[in-house]
């Protein structure tokens, strides 16, 4: 079963990332999709963390400051959008924001505990909305998108590069 939501709740870049929810239990799956990351990379050697599967690519520890980064601007995309904050957001270059952070400086550990601490944050956000903040819309970076729909982005995000890590990089 894939998430029922309206196509105008987000926009045909975000698809890919909805369509991995295989359930609608948003609160559930923000919990068990960071979980099951941080369980397949918890032991990681340097070695492995700093691997880059082709030259241009993110290394793992890399991949993983991506996951915080977007969450943290997905979660203030969703908090400007139930406040009803009309202004249309602007997007990130998520290449940029990597290239930036001095993430190999960093433990993988360190790195994942940050990890789960922000998707702590953010079940914390999603816990206390109703039925009509999840609907509430915005707009950013060009798309349509209702506070819902950027919880199962979320969600599909880590999917979709827990999904890339298991493939190409161990």
């Amino acid at each position: 079963m894939n998430v029922q939501m309206n196509y105008n709740e987000y926009g045909e870049y975000y698809k890919t990332y909805i369509e991995l929810v295989q359930t609608d239990s948003l609160l559930d799956e923000l919990n068990s999709s960071a979980s099951d990351l941080c369980i397949l990379l918890i032991d990681l050697s340097v070695k492995q963390s700093e691997y880059r599967y082709a030259p241009g690519k993110w290394t793992i520890k890399e991949l993983v400051q991506h996951l915080i980064d977007t969450e943290k601007i997905f979660i203030y995309r969703a908090l400007r959008f139930v406040r009803n904050d009309s202004q249309e957001l602007l997007g990130y270059d998520h290449d940029e924001y990597v290239e930036q952070s001095k993430v190999n400086n960093r433990s993988i550990r360190n790195l994942l505990e940050e990890l789960q601490l922000q998707r702590k944050l953010t079940i914390q956000f999603f816990k206390h909305l109703d039925q009509d903040d999840l609907t509430k819309c915005g707009k950013a970076n060009g798309y349509n998108l209702s506070v819902r729909a950027i919880g199962y982005i979320q969600i599909g995000h880590i999917l979709h590069h827990t999904r890339i890590i298991q493939e190409r990089y161990l």
